[in-house]
């Protein structure tokens, strides 16, 4: 039986695979399709395409004719083609603006396969399960559908279910896609550069976790988490509920939402909402995903953008997010907050930073094409209040210096692009920088707030203090064995001695530096909250501290004087 099941699985790769030869063939891409059969079995299915399709076919650009490729092979390359759109330092920019048009709308699912999934994920009937279940899906995508369902309690829930069998024709057509990643690596030696391969298995891992919709649950909970603990006056997002009692691998459950979708504009101004207002939270709202939470939703298009009766932003679907790093957070803000100051230095030091302090080969010429951006940028009229602008083109200097940046530097630009196309429709002439500044300067100064820069003295103290105990036992260990013969050490260096005492010396000042900083942020704590006993309204034990930090700088101050000579 093994057999013949295997038998079946290499028919429907080969199968497949010629679908997509045929699909190639159609689009006009007979070199590539060359590339691909190495035995010429292109010319029979060259036979297969219409004349009138072909002819049809020559209409379109081509990279038009390649996001029509992607829509007629179906939802896993439809899903590539939308992961591959934010990669645009891998692309041309032509081909992420065509592929960012992906459609994937299909046909529901027939109402008895729906219940079916339900039922067999759930393990239970559907009117036993749900007051009310919808059969009719309200919502339909290449991947899933989403019904109306009102629970025992009355609560109205969102029901996403995942189409029947679509993992095992994902899992199919990335083994075809791998197949065709390595013949074109290692015929088209001029695409090794974009790692074939690679994209294929970072997609593979991509579309893993979005079918996977506990994965989705996840982002929800922790989406909703970040806006619940922000209890701050400009709060103005919302986040959907997730009810885990009914939300497997193949169905979500979320709360529904209710409201206007954010496009609709006429009917916004219909029902007396303030258009400007919702455009100037829903840009206070996106940044505070980027510059405090550092949890992002990565595709805020209108159709996942719903304002609630309170003019609050409601955001849905989760299955593309972004996540930054408190230190990278850091970073963008100090890169904007340079770019809006023209300081050319402090621009190209960030870079580096995001860039894990890469080499740059040329700085001098780096120099000049950052002097030339802020230039331009600064005498233009039109695009200098858009953020995603000033992502995009420092991409393309960040890509011709060699310099490599986080991948989700590219998700942030291409969600940017995406947030302002919304704006804009809502509030041309608002003036972004007025409204991220704030959240910048936080997130570019939070590193050198008081008590955080304390803490860390304190843990490194801490570390080093640990380190030292631990030093004797490491000792012992290396003597034993050299001594058993495990290690021989044989060299002879002259003039090492004074280098040693060197060394020695500038780890006693290391140490004593360390202390000095804890001393002197200890003692400003303490004189900050008046910590008792106090003296005349001062802390005496600041004091004390204080004194102490004196004490041991004047000596070090004295050691430092001496030089290499003292004994």
């Amino acid at each position: 039986m093994s057999i013949f099941s295997g038998l079946g699985k290499n028919f429907r790769s080969i199968s497949r695979y010629n679908q997509i030869l045929k699909v190639l063939l159609k689009y006009g891409f007979e070199d590539l399709v060359q590339y691909l059969e190495e035995k010429k079995r292109y010319t029979f299915l060259q036979k297969l395409v219409p004349k009138k399709s072909r002819k049809h076919a020559l209409q379109y650009s081509k990279w038009a004719k390649m996001r029509l490729v992607c829509e007629e092979l179906g939802p896993t390359f439809v899903k590539f083609g939308q992961i591959l759109s934010n990669r645009p330092d891998l692309i041309p920019l032509e081909l992420t603006f065509e592929l960012e048009k992906l459609q994937d709308n299909v046909p529901p699912m027939s109402e008895e396969e729906a219940r079916r999934v339900v039922e067999t994920e759930l393990k239970n009937d559907v009117n036993t399960l749900f007051a009310w279940f919808d059969p009719k899906p309200f919502a339909s995508a290449s991947m899933a559908q989403v019904h109306k369902v009102t629970l025992h309690s009355g609560k109205r829930v969102a029901l996403k279910v995942q189409r029947s069998g679509i993992g095992e024709v994902i899992e199919e057509d990335i083994k075809v896609m791998y197949k065709i990643a390595e013949v074109l690596e290692n015929r088209m030696p001029s695409l090794k550069s974009f790692d074939p391969v690679g994209l294929v298995r970072n997609f593979e891992d991509s579309i893993k976790k979005e079918i996977d919709f506990i994965n989705e649950s996840i982002n929800v909970q922790r989406f909703y988490n970040n806006i619940e603990a922000d209890k701050s006056l400009d709060q103005y997002a919302h986040g959907p509920q997730v009810y885990p009692e009914y939300t497997t691998s193949k169905v979500l459950a979320l709360e529904f939402i209710d409201g206007i979708k954010i496009d609709e504009v006429e009917l916004l101004a219909e029902k007396e909402y303030d258009i400007k207002i919702i455009g100037r939270r829903l840009a206070i709202s996106y940044f505070k995903q980027i510059f405090e939470y550092g949890f992002f939703h990565a595709d805020p298009h209108p159709g996942n953008l719903v304002v609630l009766p309170n003019s609050h932003i409601c955001y849905l679907d989760f299955g593309m997010m972004g996540s930054m790093l408190p230190r990278d957070i850091s970073i963008f803000g100090k890169l904007f907050l340079a770019i809006t100051e023209k300081d050319v230095k402090r621009i190209i030091q960030t870079l580096q930073q995001l860039s894990n302090n890469a080499p740059v080969k040329d700085m001098r010429h780096l120099e000049y094409d950052i002097n030339e951006f802020l230039e331009k940028y600064y005498v233009r009229d039109t695009h200098e209040n858009e953020l995603s602008t000033i992502l995009l083109e420092l991409k393309d200097i960040i890509m011709a210096h060699g310099l490599r940046v986080p991948t989700y530097f590219f998700l942030f630009a291409r969600s940017l692009v995406t947030l302002e196309g919304v704006i804009n429709k809502l509030y041309p002439e608002m003036e972004q920088f007025d409204i991220v500044k704030p959240y910048l300067r936080k997130s570019a100064t939070q590193n050198y707030n008081p008590i955080l820069m304390g803490k860390k003295v304190a843990n490194s103290v801490i570390e080093f203090t640990n380190y030292l105990e631990e030093f004797p036992s490491d000792l012992k260990n290396a003597i034993r064995k050299i001594n058993s013969g495990e290690v021989k050490v044989d060299f002879t260096h002259k003039g090492i001695d004074p280098m040693v005492h060197t060394i020695q010396r500038v780890a006693k000042q290391l140490i004593t530096a360390f202390i000095m900083v804890a001393l002197i942020v200890g003692a400003s704590l303490f004189i900050i909250f008046e910590i008792t006993p106090l003296w005349n309204g001062i802390s005496i034990l600041g004091m004390t501290s204080f004194s102490l930090a004196v004490i041991l700088g004047f000596g070090m101050v004295m050691n430092i004087r001496k030089g290499d000579y003292d004994t």
